[in-house]
């Protein structure tokens, strides 16, 4: 009997090896590896599913025979594939940077191979040089992939442009990869696309180090050439609203102190780089600086896992630096002809001001693989004056980037003290530091709480989610109930902070417990025979901020398994969840999810079905409902009133529910797809309603892209050609949560 390995990873879809995945991506996957040990070829892989209603996962079997068609599409659909296919630009530089490359047989390493596309580039490279100068020396391609579903989609790709024969695939991690056991040869060139939003995240470094040392020859060629880190120093008060909660909640002047003064980071954004489309602000930055180079990293030789660099940047007019933006430039090929660079749009060439325009540069159309990078400075930000230097020291490890500002004048202090808080630290997303700075969203749910508090004292208060804010605003606001806090996200971290901040907030620990387990089911034993007569959460659950907006439903999930402990008369907050939704123009976002045909004379239809594409697919297939911020969507246009599809009734158990609304446009254009999210109502008099809707810029929305623009007007208009209504349909699935969308045109 054949012994077996079992592996459990943590693992980036988008890439070939085992990396933090893009924060502009969906989240983390997980999978298992099973190998015979006897059988390389005989696998199993166990891919993660997530169950939004209950929060738990359990492992789905994709086997090494299966066709790709029947593995989990959610994941595959939900990656930057498709749209990183999507973006000619960037296809356009590496076609051009590998031609210039290979120009003779030689041996050409594929790592992070995905469909192909760079391997079959490099192979009709050779081709081109064989046909020309008739020698009869043959390179070779390998192509090195080690994402199961992958490896299967490239090599019906390869298949259908008959290259299933000039191309070798491995499919393994890259840093398994040995020349002598895997390789017939050393390879002379390393072509390559593992960069993210940072640069640096998905291992660029540490892939780079092992190919040098194990499978690369000295001195190979490579594409790109080189790769530099350019930053620029930028006011804006919204960066400022998503990591200073401090300052910010100071001004709402409520009962609740989630960072009181000498605990003033005890909420907080971690300090990393956060990816974000820079260009939907531009209008609310000021920009305080020139463009400055950072970091270089040269892919032909072998790079070191850590780099500190010191930058003396001249402040170019008086203001406040809230942030660093920051983008990357490649350099494909060596000559320096070839450029690709994720800058936003008011940087004019390829890196910045520094080096010329060239050709093979132009401004970049909107993409979601890869966005510019936000860095935050911490508290209120560092006051400059024109002319005046800023000392910025900027280091690199293995997958980040990190910045320490300083300025010539001493007393300036930007961190405030947090010898305090240590081990009991919450480092949240932005936007939900956002989210609890808002005056607004802390005003509605404070006169929500204390409305249901006044028209009935509670014995007993239940938070449902990850919710520290209704915690403390419950404790504070009911003085004389017990509260229980499910925290099935943050469990001990949430009790920690909680013990840390009760003396500021006025409330004893004495009367809250912290139940803290992701899988619970409330019990009179747990209340100690208590009844729950408040039942409250935002929703919030931590982990899941980049989730699908109806997947916070998993609040009536965990309403309806407590059922059995609510009082009679026990209030729940929300009551109610109402799905709305609004018919839009997304040019850039639909351009970037779009069927794929033929890339730089290489056919991708086959994929199409597999990476969830619009265009003339079943409806089975058509690409299925995804998140997105759509402030950050490229040009977006509303047009259509904000329509209301159906309701969530909170004070019942959950259960099956569907709703049909017509929808006529007030404006004409373009539709190609639907906003949809929720607005929570807060109390049974529908008079505080919270809204996630996209003029807020702290939520996502889900968004139902159609198969096929159409073209809509206004309705009563006389143009017979457009549509001038669409008729919505929706029906809720109480066993998966998940939403079944119809709509139809009029």
């Amino acid at each position: 009997m054949a012994s077996i390995i079992f592996r459990k990873l943590i693992f980036n879809p988008t890439c070939h090896h085992l990396a933090p995945l893009n924060p502009s991506s969906i989240g983390r996957s997980k999978y298992k590896v099973v190998r015979s040990m006897n059988s390389e070829s005989s696998q199993r892989i166990f891919q993660l599913k997530f169950d939004p209603l209950t929060g738990n996962s359990e492992w789905v079997v994709v086997e090494e025979g299966e066709d790709t068609e029947n593995s989990p599409k959610a994941l595959l659909s939900s990656t930057s594939y498709l749209d990183m296919l999507n973006d000619s630009r960037r296809n356009r530089a590496f076609r051009k940077a590998i031609e210039k490359t290979v120009t003779r047989a030689c041996h050409v390493l594929d790592i992070g191979a995905g469909t192909g596309l760079l391997s079959m580039m490099a192979a009709r490279a050779m081709d081109s040089i064989d046909s020309q100068q008739c020698t009869g020396s043959k390179g070779m391609v390998t192509a090195c992939e080690s994402y199961l579903p992958m490896v299967k989609l490239m090599r019906k790709v390869l298949r259908v442009n008959d290259m299933d024969k000039k191309i070798h695939i491995i499919h393994k991690r890259s840093d398994e990869l040995n020349a002598d056991t895997d390789l017939t040869s050393r390879a002379d060139t390393l072509v390559s696309e593992i960069l993210d939003s940072e640069l640096l995240g998905e291992g660029l470094i540490p892939t780079l180090q092992h190919a040098h040392d194990k499978v690369l020859v000295g001195n190979p060629h490579t594409v790109p050439y080189r790769a530099t880190t350019y930053g620029q120093l930028v006011e804006c008060t919204f960066l400022w609203k998503l990591h200073d909660l401090h300052h910010n909640e100071a001004k709402a002047l409520d009962t609740v102190h989630l960072a009181p003064a000498g605990l003033e980071t005890i909420i907080c954004a971690k300090l990393k780089q956060y990816a974000m489309h820079c260009d939907a602000i531009s209008e609310e930055l000021r920009l305080l600086s020139e463009p400055f180079k950072v970091f270089e990293f040269d892919f032909w030789k072998r790079p070191e896992s850590h780099g500190q660099t010191e930058i003396h940047i001249q402040a170019t007019c008086d203001g406040k630096v809230h942030a660093i933006v920051s983008w990357w430039v490649l350099q494909l090929d060596y000559e320096g002809t070839v450029f690709y660079s994720t800058a936003p749009k008011w940087i004019s060439s390829p890196s910045g001001n520094v080096e010329k325009q060239t050709e093979s540069y132009c401004a970049a159309d909107w993409c979601d693989h890869w966005k510019q990078c936000v860095w935050f400075i911490p508290g209120l930000g560092m006051s400059v004056s024109k002319d005046h230097q800023v000392h910025l020291q900027a280091v690199h490890d293995d997958t980040s980037i990190s910045y320490n500002l300083k300025y010539d004048d001493p007393r300036v202090v930007l961190e405030p003290n947090d010898l305090h808080i240590k081990g009991c630290q919450l480092t949240l997303s932005p936007e939900r530091i956002g989210i609890y700075g808002d005056i607004e969203w802390r005003s509605s749910m404070l006169m929500a709480v204390r409305n249901a508090v006044q028209k009935k004292i509670p014995s007993l208060c239940v938070v449902a989610d990850d919710s520290v804010f209704l915690t403390i605003l419950t404790a504070y606001l009911s003085p004389t109930s017990d509260v229980i806090s499910m925290f099935p996200g943050l469990r001990e971290k949430g009790a920690h902070y909680l013990h840390a901040v009760a003396d500021a907030n006025g409330f004893s620990m004495d009367r809250l417990k912290i139940i803290g387990k992701r899988e619970t089911c409330l019990t009179l034993e747990d209340t100690n025979q208590e009844k729950v007569d408040l039942l409250v959460g935002e929703p919030f659950y931590h982990g899941n901020e980049a989730m699908l907006p109806w997947q916070n439903l998993r609040f009536w999930k965990e309403r309806t398994m407590i059922d059995s402990v609510l009082s009679k008369d026990a209030r729940i907050i929300p009551c109610k969840g109402i799905l709305r939704g609004c018919a839009m123009s997304l040019p850039d976002l639909w351009r970037s999810r779009r069927c794929l045909e033929t890339i730089e004379g290489f056919d991708h239809s086959v994929v199409n079905t597999t990476l969830g594409a619009c265009g003339d697919l079943p409806t089975s297939l058509e690409c299925p409902c995804l998140p997105y911020f759509i402030w950050q969507c490229g040009e977006t246009k509303a047009l259509s009133e904000v329509f209301t599809v159906m309701e969530f009734d909170f004070t019942k158990p959950l259960s099956p529910c569907s709703g049909k609304t017509k929808v006529g446009f007030i404006k004409s254009g373009t539709c190609h797809g639907f906003a949809l999210w929720i607005d929570w109502l807060l109390d049974a008099d529908n008079s505080i309603v919270l809204s996630t809707g996209p003029e807020r810029r702290y939520w996502k929305q889900g968004v139902k892209l159609l198969s096929k623009p159409v073209e809509v007007g206004i309705n009563g208009s006389c143009n017979i050609d457009k549509f001038s209504s669409t008729e919505i349909e929706v029906s809720f699935n109480s066993v998966n949560g998940e939403l079944a969308i119809k709509h139809d045109f009029l």
